[in-house]
């Protein structure tokens, strides 16, 4: 009512920091496409015709709403018809899916794969290992092999990795001059968001993707066009195969997932590998 949300709403947003995981609330609100209908409306709506159109329940969708605005994920204008919610210009870029620099498909994947292991974080400290088996029942020794256990993760996994790119690529490839670089090797370079990048910005280069043979074959299919020939594949396991001879390699996100024995043996086949200069 417009009494609750001019009198309460202080009260109920000062609460949000004591009673409201702020991960679940900005994840639910993606996946019931929040952002996407205050996108598309062109307008304000309020709660009621928010949670008509998205198939929730009133009360529900209006606490979700109230618990966005505390996160200033959204905007809300207390009229004479009552409380009427759109998005903030974060939402708009971030957090809707039709933008370019969506994070929607990374949000996803935190929400149904990474925050479910946060469950078991005690385990994880007592144990020393993730805790993919207790979370989803499939072995933890090889950790892609839990994060890849079916086409559809493995899918959204690459699509998160790939939105991240979007944000930060171009400012990461271009903190240095790489012009002179013409052919790369991108390990474990998943989805090509970052190839992409990167021929994008040196056109004279090619940069082949190095990635286990399941990941290249998702990759052609669903992100790089056949028609981009700067792009090539290389399927393999880095560890257990060869590394062929290139100018530069990329590892990008792929040291944090190992310990400092497998780092040290994949630099030094990445060295060994390494044209001079």
């Amino acid at each position: 009512s417009s009494f609750r949300n001019a009198v309460g709403f202080g009260a109920f947003t000062s609460s949000l920091s004591s009673t409201f995981p702020y991960p679940q609330v900005m994840f639910t609100a993606c996946e019931l496409g929040v952002f996407d209908l205050l996108l598309e409306s062109g307008e304000p709506l309020s709660s009621d015709a928010i949670a008509a159109r998205l198939g929730t329940s009133t009360t529900g969708m209006e606490r979700l709403l109230d618990a966005c605005v505390g996160l200033k994920l959204l905007a809300v204008d207390l009229t004479q018809e009552g409380a009427l919610y759109r998005n903030t210009e974060i939402s708009n870029i971030y957090l809707t899916k039709s933008s370019p620099k969506s994070q929607y498909h990374i949000m996803m994947y935190y929400s149904n794969t990474v925050y479910l292991c946060w469950h078991y974080l005690a385990d994880a400290v007592r144990e020393g290992r993730n805790q993919y088996e207790r979370a989803f029942g499939v072995s933890s020794e090889d950790p892609f092999g839990a994060m890849y256990r079916s086409e559809e993760e493995m899918l959204k996994f690459m699509a998160g990795q790939n939105s991240v790119w979007t944000i930060c690529g171009r400012d990461v490839l271009a903190a240095f001059d790489l012009s002179p670089f013409r052919q790369i090797y991108d390990l474990g370079g998943g989805g090509g968001a970052l190839a992409r990048e990167c021929v994008s910005l040196y056109p004279n280069s090619t940069v082949t993707i190095y990635d286990l043979p399941k990941v290249v074959q998702v990759a052609k299919e669903q992100f790089i066009p056949p028609e981009e020939h700067r792009i090539t594949f290389h399927e393999g396991d880095f560890f257990n195969n060869s590394i062929p001879e290139a100018d530069l390699y990329i590892l990008s996100k792929i040291l944090h997932d190992w310990d400092d024995d497998k780092c040290r043996q994949l630099l030094a086949k990445v060295y060994k590998a390494c044209k001079p200069g």
